[in-house]
């Protein structure tokens, strides 16, 4: 989606000649004459970057106040300031108050082009950087599908299908599956992908506090506090990601129909109508159809978003996809640490996908955070199933806890039997001290087949003791 930039200057024919210019290279702009005209322009939109004159005739504000006005109700939207009469004191100025760069008229249309692209691109690593930060606290499983299963292959095909469009998508499936990481697939892989990938945790947000997250405060409120600005607004141009919608209070759904159906609405406290563009993907791990029945949920906005639907499985749905998910949340767990990942074993990944996993694959990322820190042994050592986690572990079969359980799953039925039969009665000839009658005895069979069992099985041992 096109950047929105505002363009204000007194001089029609200086807006026009730098509209022309951001539009020929994809930019979507909008005009201002004056400080009210500018500040109306950001009540109406928060735009994307601001290009802004400092002279202004017949303007209550000159530039620099208006560059303070703005930077106090948005101070991540860059601002490039413009004068065919500056000087370095006015820079610096326009500089400490929260200016991205200062340009000299007549100013270098290349020049002009470079400090746009610059000031947009260090505006968002600054949104990236701010939501890794609070991310942190709270990761998701990252990174593409991970698996082969039938059911990711499913949901990759759809992703494909639905990413390109602005169709509205519902993801369903229960907690920690990955409904997050799907989202952030879709939008990646959409025309909006530049744009801001915007999440709203309505499970986590007090339901009197959910229209000011979503659409913002207006100034009026008999305070100073800066003009807040919802999460709609912070999404324009990119995506909206409503997560756990079935946790939001029924008039709010109401609220969000009538921006679905119109893209436009009014801040809490304000009577300005904000325009947008945003898609909408909503997440839930409810059964939304129990939701409707129950009243809890609107039937009219459960229909605006269920447009494509995307059903996410459970972990233990899909347990081949156990192994290939380890493996790669091991890496991230190396990578993130800055140190080497360990290998897991055959035994280990067998336990892993024995398991069931209530946490899914958030529980699974987990369980690697902990075995590359706590597991026994040293960096580069292999991972055994008995290393793994008390709740893993205590339901592991008795075959995979045995020291040689990793090179045991290697092998087919036969050769796997004969191993065990192997270390089975080399330590129960050990137990009894080489007397091979005494083992035969306990083993349950006749001294002279032992005999022949052992010397098939490669043991060598003396028959110590006669009965």
């Amino acid at each position: 989606m096109a950047h929105d930039i505002l363009i204000v200057d007194d001089e029609a024919d200086i807006r026009a000649l730098i509209a022309g210019i951001l539009e020929d290279e994809g930019y979507s702009t909008r005009e201002a004459g004056n400080s009210d005209a500018a500040l109306e322009a950001v009540r109406a939109r928060r735009p994307s970057l601001i290009i802004q004159d400092i002279w202004l005739q017949g303007s209550d504000l000159d530039g620099l106040g208006i560059l303070a006005a703005v930077k106090y109700d948005h101070p991540d939207v860059p601002v490039v300031m413009i004068s065919g009469h500056g000087t370095i004191e006015t820079a610096v100025e326009a500089i400490k108050i929260g200016a991205y760069d200062f340009i000299e008229k007549p100013f270098k249309t290349d020049r002009l082009l470079i400090i746009v692209e610059r000031a947009i691109e260090a505006a968002k690593l600054r949104r990236e950087n701010a939501e890794l930060r609070l991310r942190i606290g709270n990761p998701v499983a990252v990174g593409d599908l991970v698996g082969a299963s039938p059911f990711i292959q499913q949901i990759r095909q759809a992703v494909d299908k639905v990413a390109p469009t602005n169709s509205r998508v519902l993801i369903t499936g229960p907690a920690g599956s990955g409904k997050e990481v799907a989202a952030r697939i879709i939008h990646a892989r959409s025309r909006r992908a530049e744009a801001p990938f915007v999440v709203l945790n309505c499970a986590a947000m007090h339901p009197d506090r959910m229209e000011v997250e979503l659409f913002g405060t207006e100034h009026g409120d008999g305070t100073d506090a800066p003009r807040k600005i919802g999460t709609f607004e912070q999404a324009h141009g990119g995506t909206l990601l409503l997560d756990e919608v079935a946790d939001m209070p029924l008039e709010t759904q109401g609220k969000i129909v009538r921006v679905l159906q119109d893209q436009t609405f009014e801040r809490v406290g304000g009577g300005t109508r904000v325009e947008v563009d945003v898609r909408v993907i909503a997440t839930t791990n409810r059964d939304l159809q129990a939701e409707l029945a129950a009243g809890r949920f609107r039937e009219d906005l459960y229909y605006r978003l269920n447009v494509v639907p995307i059903r996410v499985p459970s972990l233990r749905e899909r347990r081949e996809d156990v192994p290939a998910l380890a493996r790669h949340f091991m890496q991230l767990a190396a990578q993130a640490a800055g140190t080497q990942g360990r290998p897991l074993g055959e035994d280990t990944l067998a336990a892993l996908q024995a398991y069931d996993w209530p946490g899914n694959v958030r529980q699974l990322r987990n369980v690697m955070d902990w075995l590359l820190i706590m597991a026994p042994g040293e960096a580069g050592e292999m991972i055994r199933a008995d290393m793994l986690p008390g709740e893993i572990s205590a339901i592991t079969p008795a075959v995979l806890r045995w020291e040689k359980s990793s090179e045991i799953m290697t092998l087919p039925l036969r050769d796997a039997r004969e191993l065990f039969e192997r270390e089975y009665l080399l330590a129960q000839v050990n137990r009894f001290a080489g007397n091979i009658s005494r083992t035969a005895a306990f083993v349950g069979m006749e001294r002279s087949a032992l005999h022949r069992k052992l010397k098939l099985l490669g043991v060598n041992t003396d028959d110590k003791a006669k009965p």
